[in-house]
């Protein structure tokens, strides 16, 4: 289907959602679906809820942002169980202006554009459709129009509480154009659309001097005074600010603290009574959520001014920090790669991954927990298995600096770094070693990197390359083994055999000749001694094996040799080191012959069929693995 089409069909879906009536039919889709009368704050919460949402490790991951926002679930689900959920609800929280600080590039802004994409594709459906009275600038609620005096018999017979009063507007228009017959006055179906000015708004501050409060609140329109005779009449005022256009919806306040205290003002009676004061008029109600974003060296010089208390009492203030998880981490490159001009570049594997380790490296702060370094800190974050160490500790770990992950090097600077290779290497491919020496190059250039940060960032770069050395070893050598993964059954069923005859004090029978044998003590050590099974533990080390098999068994599952991680980092490194030698002679020879080629040709198919390498980046590769083994 071709473009044009699509938008043709977008134009009919459009047209077939419309909707056009009188207050007393609106009246009967209230009684039908009460949800078209929720508040702003309840529409945004059941928007996120509609999305779904997995329990993962007794932590709540809502989807609405999975395709987006990496690494921060636990910031995610405290801004929707004590923010959005609480407000929906009608609690004293939905009376605060939401505050999110964070450093940046941490993910601020891409929640808040999410929030307005997801509001203006909510309230194309059934459950998130919205009504107003038409015609009118603030897209007011037409539930508006039920007097004050008669809201506790509408609430008994809908359950549906009404807030707020009718605009100056929609009041003269009401008298002027309805006779006071509220029944009749026409209702339409609106969509949210930043675009339109409708349902969502953005504030960003610019010189105080210039900037008007009608940016906020509307203005005068003073062209039309002659014609109306006075600036009270609600014709003669443009109900266009912010405030106005994003009611019943959402308004971004962009780098709030930094806005002139004028501005600020107006939000007090907003936030508390849900109206603002325009012009020569009553307070005009307004129903819209207000986020805020800001970093945290401003949050912090913006409270202890006690000018700003009432703001600040007024205010929901939600840390989102950087994300501390590895995995996540590559993950939020390989988006901001896939939506830059890069996207066609082949970024060897593990390079992200290199340079994820590095980022999170300095989020991360040391622990006065004993055993534990930075390097094993960022595996437990990552999920991955530490010997002797489980759930507990990570949570502990967690608790122990709450503002972790508020500093540390940003996505941005990693992306520049990475582009800068690129341009520098002029080569349709960049491995981790490109990025890590792009990564070193660029501290000097980065202003806000400190000369102790920078010491201990090269030291982090060290460290990174080391972990990168031992991954490219693992993967060279796996390549060079002709299917590894019936290797390592092999090995690893020939190892459990022997296991079980010795746990038991059985024999075992050969294959072929059906002879009756001792378990092979040499086989099992030259294990266990890869990951450093003492002799005097190797019975307690084996019986675990065999508890493992055995609950495996009892669960209906099988048990292979990645089940057990210590069983499978043995088999690995036995594998290797039986092959070690035939990977080092291939690798770093200058003149290889005739049957070597081949193999170095094999291995090269094998990484990039198998592992996602080019050409180029295999190559690469193989060259770096045989200095490495040669050293």
């Amino acid at each position: 289907m071709d473009i044009l089409q699509k938008v043709k069909q977008f134009r009919e879906e459009e047209e077939r959602l419309k909707w056009e009536g009188t207050f007393r039919e609106y009246l009967d889709i209230v009684k039908q679906n009460p949800q078209v009368a929720q508040t702003a704050h309840s529409r945004v919460y059941h928007m996120i809820q509609k999305a779904g949402m997995t329990e993962k490790d007794g932590k709540k991951v809502y989807h609405f942002f999975g395709d987006e926002i990496f690494g921060i679930e636990d910031a995610i689900e405290r801004l929707v169980e004590e923010y959005f959920h609480p407000a929906a609800r009608r609690l004293a929280v939905r009376k605060r202006i939401l505050l999110l600080m964070g450093p940046v590039s941490g993910g601020k802004s891409t929640i808040v554009t999410m929030l307005k994409r997801g509001l203006e594709h909510y309230s194309r459906t059934d459950e998130g459709a919205i009504y107003a009275i038409k015609g009118c600038p603030m897209h007011e609620d037409p539930l508006h129009l039920i007097p004050h005096h008669l809201r506790d018999d509408f609430y008994n017979e809908y359950g549906i509480r009404i807030e707020g009063s009718l605009s100056p507007l929609n009041m003269m228009r009401l008298e002027k154009e309805y006779n006071g017959r509220i029944e009749d006055v026409l209702i339409e179906r609106i969509f949210f659309s930043e675009d339109k000015r409708t349902g969502i708004g953005t504030f960003s501050p610019s010189d105080p001097k210039s900037q008007d409060i009608a940016d906020l609140t509307g203005s005068i329109d003073f062209s039309t005074i002659a014609e109306y005779g006075s600036e009270s009449d609600p014709r003669a005022y443009r109900f266009d600010g912010e405030l106005n256009k994003a009611n019943r919806g959402l308004m971004e306040f962009q780098e709030m603290l930094k806005c002139d205290e004028k501005f600020l003002w107006h939000l007090l009676s907003l936030t508390q009574e849900g109206n603002f004061k325009a012009g020569r008029f009553a307070l005009i109600s307004a129903n819209l959520l207000i986020v805020a974003h800001t970093n945290e060296a401003e949050y912090r010089s913006f409270i202890t001014n006690k000018k700003n208390e009432a703001l600040h009492s007024r205010m929901i203030v939600m840390p989102i920090p950087y994300n501390l998880k590895v995995s996540q981490e590559e993950r939020i490159y390989e988006k901001m790669i896939k939506e830059s001009d890069m996207a066609h570049v082949h970024i060897a594997p593990h390079a992200l991954r290199v340079a994820a380790i590095f980022t999170i490296l300095t989020r991360l702060k040391e622990t006065k927990k004993k055993g534990i370094d930075l390097v094993k800190k960022m595996r437990l974050y990552d999920g991955e298995s530490v010997e002797g160490y489980n759930q507990i500790d990570i949570d502990e770990l967690r608790q122990e600096f709450p503002d972790e992950g508020m500093d540390g090097i940003d996505p941005r600077y990693v992306i520049n770094r990475i582009s800068s290779a690129i341009i520098r290497k002029e080569v349709p491919s960049i491995n981790a070693l490109d990025v890590l020496r792009s990564l070193k190059d660029g501290l000097d250039q980065h202003p806000s990197i400190t000369k102790e940060d920078k010491e201990k960032y090269l030291n982090y770069i060290s460290i990174a390359r080391k972990e990168y050395d031992e991954i490219a070893k693992k993967e060279v050598q796996k390549a060079f083994v002709y299917s590894y993964e019936e290797s390592a059954k092999t090995l690893m069923d020939n190892y459990l055999d022997n296991v079980e005859a010795f746990c038991n004090r059985h024999k075992l029978k050969d294959p072929l000749t059906g002879e009756e044998m001792q378990p092979d003590e040499k086989l099992m050590r030259s294990i266990e001694e890869q990951i450093g099974i003492s002799e005097n533990a190797k019975r307690a080390f084996r019986e675990e094996i065999l508890i493992r098999i055995s609950a495996y068994a009892r669960k209906g599952q099988t048990f292979d040799y990645r089940s057990h991680d210590r069983l499978r980092e043995a088999i690995q490194k036995k594998l290797f080191a039986d092959l070690k030698d035939v990977v080092k002679i291939t690798t770093s020879t200058q003149t290889p012959d005739e049957q070597q080629l081949k193999k170095i040709n094999e291995v090269i198919a094998r990484l990039i069929d198998d592992y996602g390498y080019h050409s180029i980046s295999a190559n690469e590769l193989l060259r770096y693995v045989g200095s490495l083994l040669n050293r």
